[in-house]
């Protein structure tokens, strides 16, 4: 009787189902983890008698075929700062000593080396910058963040203020303001902005220095005249004339000369940072482009894949960038546990660029994606399958029931 083998190959493949809910519903908290599904299939059928196939009987079910459903998983908010989920299509990409691998799981770490990795220590890769400089453009990497390390300090080149001028002030009236600024050592300086009422409307006279203390030999200050319009609009020195330049040279630290630009007018000129209006002169805004030297504080995932750098004196620096490769046919990739997949033969090639190009999702984080896996659906599926091997056994008992009945009767 063929019953006996198709009732076998049944409970064959339900042992197989049953298998794939178990695991589904083991990771029911995996990061990044993809629910299965189980698609059944019957075995080719053999006609019985001279009907040329009026009589049809199946050899029963073959071994079903499991289907990772890559669909959105939950965005699960860690606070974790080296945490990232992917918000769309694509993966991370992993590489081990012996494979590169791609995952959806986002928690990530950084080891002695200073390199991001996974739990289980394989490599982020992505570029790191280089001098500052971050290209995206060439190949990627293991993405390394300077642990342990000082930012060396910057020189101040460019300063700006924005302030309004009393126009109502009488002749003579002085206002001063100041702002800190750094040499090629990162000693701070003081920049001293003094102005003074003349007697000619809309206009005052200016002045920039640094304390002649911290240099060797006295300097000038920068000097010059401000004439404003009857709106109380900057107009010389113009944003297209050159700019005062504030000079300490001979420091007495040892640094580099300072010779730092003082902007009068926006970044694209359009607008002058100095008014002239019938209000007390007050700074409404100081910017300057130097810094101390700083101790890294801390490293983290921003929106976006970026590894920021944040360092003790607030600044954070774009250190890193994740890469993420788009898949077209991701149903093919084999599990490679640690919720990690390894490219099969049917795998189209990964296409690995930055996030949010290219159809690729973007990364969002502090954040997980979390398992996809539905409890009811498997819970019921269970049952299913459950049922299904309580039938095939039956149909198993049966079967052996009717061999005795046939061999009882060629004993009679």
């Amino acid at each position: 009787m063929a019953s006996f083998s198709t009732a076998l190959s049944g409970l064959k493949a339900d042992t197989t189902a049953i298998d794939v809910v178990g695991n589904n519903l083991a990771n029911l908290n995996t990061t990044g983890f993809k629910a299965s599904a189980v698609s059944f299939q019957d075995l080719v059928t053999q006609s019985i008698g001279a009907g040329l196939g009026a009589t049809q009987v199946g050899f029963g079910v073959g071994i079903p075929i499991t289907l990772r459903q890559f669909t959105q998983g939950a965005i699960q908010s860690t606070g974790g700062p080296l945490d990232a989920a992917i918000q769309g299509d694509g993966f991370f990409v992993v590489k081990s000593a012996n494979a590169t691998e791609y995952t959806r799981g986002g928690s990530f770490e950084v080891d002695t080396n200073g390199d991001l990795t996974t739990a289980s220590g394989q490599f982020v890769q992505g570029w790191t910058a280089v001098n500052g400089v971050l290209d995206t453009n060439g190949p990627v990497g293991n993405i390394t963040v300077p642990t342990g390390t000082l930012a060396a300090p910057v020189a101040t080149t460019t300063l700006s203020a924005g302030l309004n001028l009393d126009a109502s002030a009488a002749a003579g009236t002085t206002f001063s303001t100041s702002l800190q600024v750094y040499d090629s050592l990162g000693v701070a300086h003081i920049a001293t902005l003094s102005f003074t009422k003349t007697g000619t409307a809309n206009q005052w006279t200016y002045s920039g220095s640094i304390p002649a203390t911290d240099t060797t030999s006295p300097s000038t200050p920068v000097t010059g005249t401000l004439t404003f319009d009857a709106n109380g609009n900057l107009v010389t020195p113009a944003a297209t004339d050159p700019q005062p330049v504030i000079s300490a040279p001979g420091l007495a630290d040892g640094a580099n000369d300072l010779n730092i630009t003082w902007n009068l007018w926006s970044a694209n000129g359009a607008t002058p940072d100095i008014t002239q209006y019938a209000q007390t002169s007050a700074s409404s805004a100081q910017a300057q482009n130097g810094s101390a030297a700083a101790n890294l504080v801390s490293v983290g995932l921003a929106n976006g894949g970026i590894v920021l750098a944040q360092y003790s004196d607030g600044t954070q620096v774009a250190v890193g960038q994740m890469a993420l490769a788009v898949i077209r046919n991701p149903a093919s990739l084999i599990a490679a546990g640690e919720s990690n997949y390894l490219p099969s033969a049917l795998t189209a090639l990964p296409a690995i660029g930055v996030p949010g190009s290219g159809g690729r999702g973007t990364v969002l984080g502090g954040s997980v994606e979390g398992s996809t896996v539905d409890i009811a659906t498997q819970f019921t599926n269970l049952i299913v399958y459950q049922r299904a091997y309580e039938a095939n056994a039956h149909v198993v008992t049966t079967v052996d029931q009717l061999s005795q009945d046939t061999i009882a009767l060629k004993q009679q």
